[in-house]
């Protein structure tokens, strides 16, 4: 039986060394509020930096700071009864070097997140997600190896101790197997190859029969994702019972076999170390597009239909290269569907002339550049929701420059939002001189209403109530930059109403949403899966945008495929904060997301880079 309280490895005591720790713990938590509040206290105060989420169910955290602070930490945790037995695993490393790396990591701010589940076992939201009580038996580094090596001592009646009926099971996504995974003489390797977590399910749903009557071993990086997956399979009930996992997933098991032991290659890790390996320099990744050995993941290139990251190495690498995975590739979205823009005019990429002899009979399909079709693509056609206090007229004027520089791929449709709002205007006190010899004051008074366009929101203040006509209204104090906190009413009119404007204006590919706009833009987003049928649309994207408090973001992250585009730290947006913005992108799953941080003010940027990335965000949907 696996020892569930191993205590972290001895660390140097210098108060430089830079660290990272991983741990999760489940357990019933039934007051997240107080949790909520030490982690933000202890992480603060310590300068920890990275992602923290709890859950009714439990928490799971990746932190990285000074290896003393990260030791006072598990101290401090460990303090609590309710983390006994979590395995807290730390490791030195260097200091983030690439903030590009771990900017995408979540490496750059403190995220601290109240969510449903620790990890998304499914997206479909009618899929109830197994009781962890019944998740698959732990084996210890030690004890995972000698079963693999067929000389595992007899655990107990139950226990995997005969290679013929054992599986491995890779519980991980494709980008991770591709430059590391278990291999061992004479036992079944299963790698699902699958995009994200949450397709997990699905993939163990086709394969039960494979699965049925077998010992099936399970591993993961640090061990979270198998005490899901494990009791998802031991749900299925007869023939499903011997599954067991390994504890502390693959980063224990290197710890106790620096050589590599079975494990071949290296590691993938979701912080801005990008991979960690042992003693054993051989690499198993291979470039995408030319089959060279390469497993650094480090420049970042994705997919440009799903975003996954995918491998291309720094000969085959060009700025501005667009790449489509062999997932994407394997469902027909072809390398020949999307023409490449410059400046506008349709060109053909130079680059995919470069490897237009690369053969799609390589080990793994090659990833290459789009390049221009016979027939010009359709247009992607955006709905777009304008910022509070505006209307699709102000709107579609302050969208031109973007509009006109985007024309030929895209068509932008603008609406009113459906609460309409009273005229808000600040009284000025003019003086004035008449015939006598002292002067006197005057109140000035705003325009008729009837010579000014209507205003609307897509969310409003719960003490919102107007009726009839709609006249001006003296502003109860000045502008007040954080009124958007207040306005949390309406969505579901306003959902109602852009469910009318989809059945009736649509179909759309995507929506574009500004400040408010953007708010009810990942509102919609939250319930991608729930509207199916109703307002079908493949992206967002999101501008200024922030979060309203709402249960639809308390569930897991968000699969949608969105572009985040906002002021960053030393912007001129004085409306919307660059960590408004920020959180809003973190509610979204990484591998979905791209972020544009901009030097402007509350605008949508069109010069470039940033027109460049918005393009190459919306190619991938063409």
């Amino acid at each position: 039986m696996a020892d569930t309280t191993p205590q972290p490895q001895p660390q140097s005591q210098d108060e430089d060394q830079y660290g990272v720790l991983l741990y999760y713990k489940y357990a019933q938590i039934t007051d997240l509020d107080s949790l909520f509040s030490f982690y933000e206290s202890n992480c603060n105060s310590l300068s920890l930096l990275g992602r923290v989420r709890l859950s009714p169910h439990g928490v799971n955290v990746t932190v990285g700071g000074k290896l003393s602070s990260l030791e006072k930490h598990i101290a401090a945790v460990k303090s609590n009864v309710l983390f006994e037995g979590t395995d807290f695993k730390l490791a030195t490393c260097d200091h983030p070097v690439d903030d590009k790396v771990a900017k995408e990591c979540g490496f750059t701010s403190l995220s601290i997140r109240i969510v449903k589940e620790l990890v998304t076992l499914s997206s479909d939201p009618l899929l109830k997600s197994p009781e962890i009580s019944n998740a698959g038996r732990h084996l210890s580094a030690a004890e995972f190896h000698s079963t693999l090596q067929g000389t595992g001592p007899l655990l107990e009646k139950d226990s995997p101790t005969c290679n013929e009926d054992l599986v491995l099971l890779d519980a991980r996504n494709l980008y991770e197997t591709r430059i590391g995974k278990f291999h061992a003489p004479n036992v079944e390797t299963l790698d699902p190859g699958i995009r994200q977590y949450s397709d997990l399910p699905s993939w163990i749903d086709d394969k039960s029969e494979q699965l049925k009557g077998k010992r099936v071993l399970m591993y993961c990086t640090g061990g979270i994702r198998c005490e899901m997956a494990s009791a998802y399979i031991r749900s299925k009930g007869a023939g499903f019972e011997n599954v067991f996992q390994l504890f502390g997933g693959i980063q224990r098991y290197l710890e106790q076999f620096p050589d590599g032991g079975f494990f071949k290659g290296k590691n993938f890790v979701f912080d801005h170390r990008i991979s960690v390996g042992s003693s054993d320099p051989n690499i198993i990744g291979t470039c995408l597009l030319c089959g060279s050995s390469f497993d650094d993941y480090s420049s970042r290139c994705r997919c440009a239909h799903c975003r996954m990251l995918v491998l291309v190495c720094d000969s085959c690498r060009m700025e501005g290269a667009l790449y489509v995975c062999e997932l994407c590739q394997k469902y027909g979205k072809g390398v020949q569907s999307v023409p490449s823009l410059e400046n506008g005019k349709t060109q053909v990429s130079s680059l995919q002339e470069e490897h237009k002899l690369v053969s799609l009979d390589t080990k793994l399909s090659p990833q290459l550049p789009w390049s221009n079709g016979n027939e010009s693509p359709r247009k992607l056609r955006i709905l777009c929701l304008h910022g509070f206090r505006q209307n699709a007229s102000s709107f579609k004027g302050r969208t031109a420059s973007l509009a006109k520089k985007l024309k030929n791929i895209v068509d932008l449709v603008f609406v009113d939002a459906p609460h309409e709002l009273p005229f808000i205007y600040q009284p000025c006190i003019t003086e004035s001189h008449g015939e006598c010899a002292s002067s006197s004051l005057q109140q000035t008074h705003p325009p008729p209403s009837e010579n000014c366009r209507k205003k609307f929101a897509w969310l409003v203040s719960p003490d919102y109530n107007i009726s009839g006509e709609v006249d001006w209204k003296i502003a109860n104090g000045s502008f007040d930059p954080l009124q958007y906190l207040q306005q949390t009413d309406g969505f579901d009119v306003s959902l109602a109403y852009l469910k009318s404007v989809f059945s009736q204006k649509g179909p759309f590919d995507g929506i574009l949403g500004f400040s408010q706009g953007a708010a009810m833009a990942a509102l919609v987003s939250a319930q991608q899966e729930r509207l199916k049928s109703e307002m079908d649309f493949r992206f967002v994207i999101l501008c200024s945008g922030f979060a309203i408090k709402s249960a639809e973001f308390e569930c897991q992250a968000m699969n949608c495929p969105s572009l985040h585009i906002f002021g960053s730290d030393h912007g001129k947006d004085r409306q919307i904060a660059n960590q408004a913005s920020r959180d809003l992108a973190s509610l979204f799953d990484d591998g979905c997301s791209v972020i544009i941080e901009h030097d402007s003010g509350h605008i949508i940027p069109t010069r470039s880079p940033y027109i460049d990335e918005i393009r190459n965000f919306l190619h991938r949907f063409l």
